[in-house]
């Protein structure tokens, strides 16, 4: 498995990067199969920069703020109106209702016209499904609107990607052993934050801990966050090995033990 950091910036896209998307590929029937966690705002371009817009297998949303989406609209375009002419239908595993919610976003003049190129699959709290080389699981998060955790595993691997979520305790069993955590980390300790929203350094890094994760790598800071504080509030909880991703970093696990 090998995971592409393609935008990490909480809330909005930020000067060094895009807002959330994170490529994830593995070797599935003779060839990489590329699916995509999110789609943020602005995360379209730098994509591009690691493959063809063509080469993607599979998507999964984590849900439908625009930091996590509207570069749907962006692909849209792709599949519609490809020189090479409509491209096969693209499996969107999303919170339900998420096809009329692009659609609107994007403005599609027939109804509900995103799922023309794309064929949505509803994310639901315990799914479990297969996709590709991957299987999924998804939990719900604390979060102002239906958001999910999603964990993906492949030959005794797995990466664990929060989303967006205030604290809740069953995180840290759904993480439980990953090997890669990519948890947000919005807030700072030192702020009055509002609830079921998003977590501070050290709540990310009590639950990495309690998950006994191999690695946790922060995300989401939003630009206007110092990250040297998110760094100074997650070492108040966390001593094991981390990272506070940045755009471009990529993260590969070997296919054994």
């Amino acid at each position: 498995m090998k995971l592409t950091i393609i935008g990490c910036s909480g809330s909005f896209p930020g000067p060094d990067s895009a807002a959330s998307c994170y490529l994830v590929e593995a070797p599935y029937e003779g060839r990489t199969f590329r699916m995509l966690l999110d789609l943020g705002s602005g995360a379209l371009g730098p994509l591009q920069t690691y493959i063809d817009l063509r080469e993607i297998d599979a998507i999964s949303l984590s849900h439908l703020h625009p930091d996590h989406c509207f570069d749907m609209s962006g692909l849209y375009v792709v599949r519609k109106y490809h020189p090479t002419g409509l491209l096969p239908r693209l499996p969107v595993y999303a919170p339900a209702g998420s096809d009329w919610h692009l659609s609107d976003a994007y403005g599609t003049t027939n109804p509900n016209g995103m799922t023309l190129p794309f064929e949505f699959r509803d994310l639901t709290d315990g799914l479990e499904t297969t996709i590709g080389p991957f299987t999924l699981r998804a939990m719900l998060t604390s979060h102002p609107v239906a958001a999910y955790a999603v964990r993906l595993e492949h030959e005794g691997h797995s990466i664990v990607y929060s989303g967006d979520t205030g604290p809740m305790d069953e995180l840290a069993g759904f993480a439980d052993g990953a090997d890669l955590f990519l948890c947000e980390a919005s807030f700072v300790d030192s702020a009055t934050n509002p609830p079921h929203l998003h977590l501070t350094g050290s709540e990310a890094g009590q639950i990495a801990a309690e998950a006994g994760v191999g690695r946790l790598l922060v995300t989401h800071i939003p630009a206007w966050t110092d990250r040297a504080e998110v760094e100074r509030d997650l070492l108040t909880t966390y001593d094991g090995d981390y990272e506070l991703v940045t755009a471009g970093q990529v993260f590969e696990l070997s296919t054994t033990r």
